[in-house]
Protein backbone atom coordinates (compact mmCIF):
# COMPACT_ATOMS: atom_id res chain seq x y z
CA UNK A 1 0.00 0.00 0.00
CA UNK A 2 1.23 3.62 -1.11
CA UNK A 3 2.21 5.33 2.04
CA UNK A 4 3.87 8.94 1.12
CA UNK A 5 1.70 10.86 -1.11
CA UNK A 6 2.66 14.37 -2.90
CA UNK A 7 0.53 15.99 -0.55
CA UNK A 8 2.36 15.45 2.27
CA UNK A 9 6.01 16.64 0.83
CA UNK A 10 6.16 19.53 3.49
CA UNK A 11 6.81 16.96 6.45
CA UNK A 12 9.46 14.84 4.34
CA UNK A 13 11.47 17.90 3.14
CA UNK A 14 15.18 17.39 2.76
CA UNK A 15 14.59 13.86 3.63
CA UNK A 16 15.03 10.27 1.57
CA UNK A 17 11.36 8.81 0.35
CA UNK A 18 11.02 5.70 -0.70
CA UNK A 19 7.71 5.68 -2.53
CA UNK A 20 5.71 4.77 -5.91
CA UNK A 21 4.27 6.78 -8.51
CA UNK A 22 2.60 6.90 -12.11
CA UNK A 23 5.33 8.75 -14.76
CA UNK A 24 3.29 12.05 -16.10
CA UNK A 25 6.23 12.23 -18.53
CA UNK A 26 9.41 11.08 -19.37
CA UNK A 27 12.54 13.51 -21.25
CA UNK A 28 15.92 11.95 -21.88
CA UNK A 29 18.14 15.56 -21.90
CA UNK A 30 21.66 15.95 -22.05
CA UNK A 31 24.43 17.14 -19.20
CA UNK A 32 26.76 19.98 -20.18
CA UNK A 33 29.25 17.19 -20.32
CA UNK A 34 27.05 15.79 -23.01
CA UNK A 35 25.73 12.21 -21.50
CA UNK A 36 22.10 11.61 -20.26
CA UNK A 37 19.85 12.90 -17.35
CA UNK A 38 16.41 12.07 -16.54
CA UNK A 39 13.66 14.86 -16.42
CA UNK A 40 10.68 13.37 -14.99
CA UNK A 41 7.13 14.36 -13.88
CA UNK A 42 6.01 12.31 -11.40
CA UNK A 43 2.24 12.23 -9.97
CA UNK A 44 0.26 10.51 -7.44
CA UNK A 45 -3.26 11.32 -6.69
CA UNK A 46 -2.18 14.01 -4.90
CA UNK A 47 -0.43 16.09 -7.29
CA UNK A 48 2.35 15.85 -9.56
CA UNK A 49 6.09 16.88 -9.09
CA UNK A 50 9.14 17.36 -10.69
CA UNK A 51 12.01 14.68 -10.76
CA UNK A 52 15.90 14.49 -11.91
CA UNK A 53 18.22 11.48 -12.15
CA UNK A 54 21.61 12.43 -12.71
CA UNK A 55 23.34 9.30 -12.05
CA UNK A 56 23.68 5.63 -13.58
CA UNK A 57 21.13 6.77 -16.04
CA UNK A 58 22.18 4.65 -18.52
CA UNK A 59 21.02 1.60 -16.63
CA UNK A 60 17.21 2.08 -16.46
CA UNK A 61 16.99 4.69 -19.72
CA UNK A 62 14.64 1.99 -21.27
CA UNK A 63 13.17 0.43 -18.18
CA UNK A 64 9.73 2.46 -18.12
CA UNK A 65 7.98 4.18 -20.47
CA UNK A 66 5.43 7.05 -19.35
CA UNK A 67 2.28 6.13 -18.01
CA UNK A 68 4.23 3.49 -16.31
CA UNK A 69 4.16 2.91 -12.10
CA UNK A 70 7.59 3.10 -10.66
CA UNK A 71 8.95 3.01 -7.39
CA UNK A 72 11.84 5.17 -6.43
CA UNK A 73 14.19 6.22 -3.96
CA UNK A 74 15.19 9.74 -3.88
CA UNK A 75 15.97 13.31 -2.16
CA UNK A 76 13.35 15.00 -1.60
CA UNK A 77 13.96 19.26 -1.93
CA UNK A 78 12.98 22.59 -2.54
CA UNK A 79 14.28 24.18 -5.65
CA UNK A 80 13.23 27.83 -6.55
CA UNK A 81 10.42 27.21 -4.06
CA UNK A 82 9.19 24.25 -5.09
CA UNK A 83 9.48 20.49 -4.70
CA UNK A 84 11.02 18.37 -6.29
CA UNK A 85 13.16 14.60 -6.08
CA UNK A 86 16.45 13.98 -6.98
CA UNK A 87 16.01 10.24 -7.77
CA UNK A 88 19.14 7.51 -6.79
CA UNK A 89 17.10 4.45 -7.93
CA UNK A 90 13.72 3.46 -9.78
CA UNK A 91 12.54 0.60 -11.12
CA UNK A 92 9.46 -0.38 -12.74
CA UNK A 93 6.68 -1.85 -11.23
CA UNK A 94 4.09 -4.26 -12.67
CA UNK A 95 -0.12 -3.39 -12.11
CA UNK A 96 -0.25 -6.55 -9.67
CA UNK A 97 1.52 -4.03 -7.57
CA UNK A 98 -0.23 -1.10 -7.33
CA UNK A 99 -3.76 0.05 -6.47
CA UNK A 100 -4.68 2.57 -9.19
CA UNK A 101 -7.30 4.19 -7.16
CA UNK A 102 -3.91 5.94 -5.65
CA UNK A 103 -2.66 7.65 -8.54
CA UNK A 104 -5.04 9.89 -10.01
CA UNK A 105 -6.57 12.59 -8.69
CA UNK A 106 -10.47 12.70 -7.96
CA UNK A 107 -12.76 15.65 -6.96
CA UNK A 108 -13.68 15.16 -3.17
CA UNK A 109 -17.15 16.57 -4.16
CA UNK A 110 -19.81 13.73 -4.60
CA UNK A 111 -19.81 12.71 -8.01
CA UNK A 112 -23.99 11.71 -7.54
CA UNK A 113 -24.42 15.29 -6.04
CA UNK A 114 -22.87 16.93 -8.81
CA UNK A 115 -24.71 15.18 -11.54
CA UNK A 116 -28.23 15.40 -9.75
CA UNK A 117 -27.94 19.44 -9.66
CA UNK A 118 -27.10 19.13 -13.47
CA UNK A 119 -30.12 17.34 -13.81
CA UNK A 120 -31.70 20.07 -12.10
CA UNK A 121 -30.66 22.83 -14.40
CA UNK A 122 -31.66 21.12 -17.25
CA UNK A 123 -34.88 20.23 -15.55
CA UNK A 124 -35.88 23.99 -15.96
CA UNK A 125 -35.57 24.40 -19.57
CA UNK A 126 -38.23 26.04 -21.01
CA UNK A 127 -37.11 25.46 -24.81
CA UNK A 128 -38.46 21.52 -25.10
CA UNK A 129 -36.22 21.13 -28.18
CA UNK A 130 -33.03 22.20 -26.10
CA UNK A 131 -34.33 20.16 -23.24
CA UNK A 132 -34.65 17.10 -25.28
CA UNK A 133 -30.79 17.58 -26.64
CA UNK A 134 -29.65 17.77 -23.16
CA UNK A 135 -31.52 14.79 -21.90
CA UNK A 136 -30.35 12.66 -24.61
CA UNK A 137 -26.89 12.91 -24.09
CA UNK A 138 -27.51 12.08 -20.20
CA UNK A 139 -29.46 9.23 -21.08
CA UNK A 140 -26.67 8.12 -23.18
CA UNK A 141 -25.06 5.34 -20.52
CA UNK A 142 -21.84 5.08 -22.04
CA UNK A 143 -21.75 9.02 -22.48
CA UNK A 144 -23.31 9.78 -18.46
CA UNK A 145 -20.47 7.00 -17.29
CA UNK A 146 -17.53 9.22 -19.25
CA UNK A 147 -19.45 12.97 -18.54
CA UNK A 148 -19.03 12.23 -14.59
CA UNK A 149 -15.70 10.76 -14.57
CA UNK A 150 -13.42 12.10 -16.93
CA UNK A 151 -11.21 15.32 -16.30
CA UNK A 152 -11.65 18.55 -17.55
CA UNK A 153 -8.09 19.48 -19.17
CA UNK A 154 -4.54 17.57 -18.41
CA UNK A 155 -3.17 19.98 -16.52
CA UNK A 156 -4.28 23.50 -17.04
CA UNK A 157 -7.61 23.27 -14.70
CA UNK A 158 -9.79 20.95 -13.10
CA UNK A 159 -7.68 17.84 -14.03
CA UNK A 160 -8.90 15.44 -12.04
CA UNK A 161 -10.97 12.40 -12.08
CA UNK A 162 -14.92 14.33 -12.02
CA UNK A 163 -13.41 17.50 -13.30
CA UNK A 164 -15.22 18.03 -16.11
CA UNK A 165 -18.53 17.47 -14.03
CA UNK A 166 -17.39 19.59 -11.28
CA UNK A 167 -16.41 22.56 -13.90
CA UNK A 168 -19.97 21.92 -15.51
CA UNK A 169 -22.23 22.47 -13.05
CA UNK A 170 -19.94 25.48 -11.51
CA UNK A 171 -20.47 26.93 -14.93
CA UNK A 172 -24.06 26.31 -14.95
CA UNK A 173 -24.30 28.26 -11.21
CA UNK A 174 -22.34 31.32 -13.09
CA UNK A 175 -24.34 31.00 -16.09
CA UNK A 176 -27.79 31.31 -13.87
CA UNK A 177 -26.74 34.21 -11.70
CA UNK A 178 -25.83 35.98 -15.23
CA UNK A 179 -29.06 35.31 -16.75
CA UNK A 180 -31.00 36.74 -13.65
CA UNK A 181 -28.47 40.14 -14.44
CA UNK A 182 -28.68 40.09 -18.26
CA UNK A 183 -32.94 39.48 -18.72
CA UNK A 184 -32.13 39.31 -22.84
CA UNK A 185 -29.92 36.04 -22.09
CA UNK A 186 -31.64 32.87 -23.76
CA UNK A 187 -31.12 30.72 -20.29
CA UNK A 188 -31.82 27.52 -22.21
CA UNK A 189 -29.67 28.20 -25.20
CA UNK A 190 -27.05 29.29 -23.05
CA UNK A 191 -26.77 26.29 -20.25
CA UNK A 192 -27.03 23.79 -23.29
CA UNK A 193 -23.64 25.77 -24.54
CA UNK A 194 -22.39 25.22 -20.63
CA UNK A 195 -23.65 21.35 -20.76
CA UNK A 196 -21.83 20.39 -24.51
CA UNK A 197 -18.81 23.10 -24.92
CA UNK A 198 -16.45 20.38 -23.45
CA UNK A 199 -18.02 16.82 -23.48
CA UNK A 200 -15.65 15.59 -26.05
CA UNK A 201 -12.90 15.38 -23.94
CA UNK A 202 -14.43 12.45 -22.72
CA UNK A 203 -13.06 10.86 -26.22
CA UNK A 204 -9.97 13.82 -26.28
CA UNK A 205 -8.71 12.83 -23.00
CA UNK A 206 -7.12 9.29 -21.69
CA UNK A 207 -7.33 8.68 -18.06
CA UNK A 208 -6.44 5.11 -16.97
CA UNK A 209 -3.04 6.01 -15.52
CA UNK A 210 -2.40 9.44 -15.98
CA UNK A 211 -3.79 11.94 -17.93
CA UNK A 212 -2.75 12.42 -21.67
CA UNK A 213 -4.58 12.92 -25.46
CA UNK A 214 -5.95 10.48 -27.44
CA UNK A 215 -4.84 9.84 -30.95
CA UNK A 216 -8.55 11.09 -31.53
CA UNK A 217 -8.17 13.94 -29.86
CA UNK A 218 -4.35 14.76 -30.58
CA UNK A 219 -5.59 15.15 -34.16
CA UNK A 220 -8.95 16.40 -34.16
CA UNK A 221 -9.08 18.17 -30.74
CA UNK A 222 -12.64 18.36 -28.64
CA UNK A 223 -14.70 20.65 -30.42
CA UNK A 224 -14.78 18.69 -33.87
CA UNK A 225 -15.33 15.75 -31.91
CA UNK A 226 -18.24 17.42 -30.37
CA UNK A 227 -19.67 18.88 -33.50
CA UNK A 228 -19.76 14.49 -34.18
CA UNK A 229 -21.24 13.88 -31.04
CA UNK A 230 -24.08 16.51 -31.56
CA UNK A 231 -25.39 15.61 -35.03
CA UNK A 232 -25.29 12.19 -33.58
CA UNK A 233 -27.77 13.02 -31.28
CA UNK A 234 -29.71 15.69 -32.81
CA UNK A 235 -30.79 12.69 -34.68
CA UNK A 236 -32.61 12.01 -32.07
CA UNK A 237 -34.79 14.76 -31.83
CA UNK A 238 -37.19 15.14 -34.49
CA UNK A 239 -38.40 18.38 -35.67
CA UNK A 240 -35.04 20.26 -33.98
CA UNK A 241 -35.16 24.02 -35.90
CA UNK A 242 -32.14 24.37 -37.93
CA UNK A 243 -31.40 27.87 -36.58
CA UNK A 244 -31.31 26.29 -33.43
CA UNK A 245 -28.97 23.58 -34.31
CA UNK A 246 -26.18 26.49 -35.59
CA UNK A 247 -26.62 28.18 -32.39
CA UNK A 248 -25.75 25.64 -30.83
CA UNK A 249 -22.96 24.71 -33.26
CA UNK A 250 -21.38 28.23 -32.77
CA UNK A 251 -21.26 28.11 -28.86
CA UNK A 252 -19.36 24.96 -29.38
CA UNK A 253 -17.18 26.10 -31.69
CA UNK A 254 -16.19 30.04 -30.06
CA UNK A 255 -15.93 28.96 -26.67
CA UNK A 256 -12.44 28.78 -26.46
CA UNK A 257 -12.92 32.86 -27.25
CA UNK A 258 -10.22 33.51 -29.51
CA UNK A 259 -8.22 32.43 -32.67
CA UNK A 260 -4.87 32.10 -30.28
CA UNK A 261 -6.52 29.63 -28.07
CA UNK A 262 -8.09 27.32 -31.17
CA UNK A 263 -11.42 29.02 -31.45
CA UNK A 264 -11.79 29.05 -35.23
CA UNK A 265 -14.82 31.48 -34.42
CA UNK A 266 -15.01 34.27 -32.32
CA UNK A 267 -18.23 35.02 -30.07
CA UNK A 268 -20.56 36.55 -31.99
CA UNK A 269 -23.78 36.28 -29.86
CA UNK A 270 -24.95 37.52 -26.18
CA UNK A 271 -24.92 33.57 -24.89
CA UNK A 272 -21.62 32.40 -26.99
CA UNK A 273 -19.91 35.80 -25.23
CA UNK A 274 -21.12 35.06 -21.86
CA UNK A 275 -19.98 31.22 -22.60
CA UNK A 276 -16.57 32.14 -23.06
CA UNK A 277 -16.03 34.18 -20.39
CA UNK A 278 -17.66 32.91 -17.96
CA UNK A 279 -15.60 29.19 -18.98
CA UNK A 280 -12.32 31.32 -19.14
CA UNK A 281 -13.47 32.34 -15.55
CA UNK A 282 -14.21 29.53 -14.30
CA UNK A 283 -10.64 27.63 -15.27
CA UNK A 284 -8.30 30.65 -13.84
CA UNK A 285 -10.46 30.18 -10.40
CA UNK A 286 -9.95 26.66 -10.35
CA UNK A 287 -6.30 26.97 -11.23
CA UNK A 288 -6.05 29.73 -8.77
CA UNK A 289 -7.09 27.70 -6.56
CA UNK A 290 -5.46 24.81 -7.43
CA UNK A 291 -2.46 26.26 -7.16
CA UNK A 292 -3.05 27.73 -3.09
CA UNK A 293 -3.63 24.03 -2.64
CA UNK A 294 -0.46 22.97 -4.12
CA UNK A 295 1.62 25.10 -2.10
CA UNK A 296 -0.26 25.56 1.29
CA UNK A 297 2.65 24.12 3.19
CA UNK A 298 4.98 27.08 2.20
CA UNK A 299 5.60 30.15 3.98
CA UNK A 300 4.49 33.26 2.49
CA UNK A 301 1.23 34.43 0.90
CA UNK A 302 3.46 34.61 -3.11
CA UNK A 303 2.69 31.05 -4.95
CA UNK A 304 5.54 30.56 -7.14
CA UNK A 305 5.67 31.02 -11.04
CA UNK A 306 1.97 29.73 -12.24
CA UNK A 307 3.25 28.73 -15.84
CA UNK A 308 -0.66 28.45 -17.31
CA UNK A 309 -1.84 32.09 -15.96
CA UNK A 310 2.01 33.38 -16.64
CA UNK A 311 2.18 35.01 -13.09
CA UNK A 312 3.01 34.44 -9.79
CA UNK A 313 -0.26 34.35 -7.10
CA UNK A 314 -0.89 36.19 -4.04
CA UNK A 315 -2.95 34.18 -1.75
CA UNK A 316 -4.70 36.95 -0.54
CA UNK A 317 -6.31 34.78 2.96
CA UNK A 318 -2.72 34.21 3.34
CA UNK A 319 -1.72 38.11 3.00
CA UNK A 320 -4.54 39.63 5.34
CA UNK A 321 -4.04 36.82 7.94
CA UNK A 322 -0.23 37.04 8.46
CA UNK A 323 0.60 37.76 12.16
CA UNK A 324 3.60 40.47 12.82
CA UNK A 325 7.33 39.18 12.97
CA UNK A 326 8.58 38.55 16.71
CA UNK A 327 11.29 41.53 16.60
CA UNK A 328 8.34 44.11 15.71
CA UNK A 329 6.34 42.28 18.40
CA UNK A 330 9.04 41.93 20.78
CA UNK A 331 9.49 46.37 20.22
CA UNK A 332 6.31 46.98 20.94
CA UNK A 333 6.41 45.26 24.19
CA UNK A 334 9.38 47.00 24.99
CA UNK A 335 8.10 50.56 24.18
CA UNK A 336 4.99 50.00 26.48
CA UNK A 337 6.73 48.87 29.34
CA UNK A 338 9.05 51.28 29.06
CA UNK A 339 5.79 53.90 29.28
CA UNK A 340 4.33 52.15 31.51
CA UNK A 341 4.27 53.50 35.37
CA UNK A 342 6.42 51.95 38.07
CA UNK A 343 3.91 49.21 40.23
CA UNK A 344 7.52 47.95 41.90
CA UNK A 345 6.54 47.74 46.20
CA UNK A 346 2.25 48.16 45.26
CA UNK A 347 0.22 45.17 46.16
CA UNK A 348 -2.20 44.34 43.46
CA UNK A 349 -5.95 44.77 43.21
CA UNK A 350 -8.31 42.19 43.29
CA UNK A 351 -9.71 41.68 39.83
CA UNK A 352 -13.46 42.52 39.72
CA UNK A 353 -16.28 41.78 37.72
CA UNK A 354 -20.24 42.84 37.43
CA UNK A 355 -22.25 39.89 39.19
CA UNK A 356 -23.73 37.11 36.82
CA UNK A 357 -20.47 38.19 34.32
CA UNK A 358 -18.58 35.42 33.14
CA UNK A 359 -14.42 36.31 31.80
CA UNK A 360 -13.54 35.25 28.93
CA UNK A 361 -9.87 35.28 27.12
CA UNK A 362 -9.47 35.38 23.34
CA UNK A 363 -7.60 32.13 22.27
Amino acid sequence: MKEFFLSDCSQHENKVITSSFVVASKQVKPKKTGEPYLALTLGDRSGLIEAKMWDNVEDCLNAFEADDFVKIKGLLNKYKNRFQITIHKIRKLGDAEVDFADYLPKTAKDIGELWHTLAGFVGTFQNQHLKALVEAFMADPEIAEAYRNAPAAKTLHHAYIGGLLDHVVSLCRSCDLVCRNYPQINRDLLLTGAFLHDIGKIHELTYNRSFSYTTRGQLLGHMIIELEMLQAKLALVPGFPDELKTLVEHLIISHHGQYEFGSPKLPMFPEALVLHYLDDLDSKMESMRANFEREAGTEGAWTGYNPSLGRPLLNTAKFLDKKPHAAETAAEESDDSASAPSLRGLEPEPATTPAGTIRTEKN
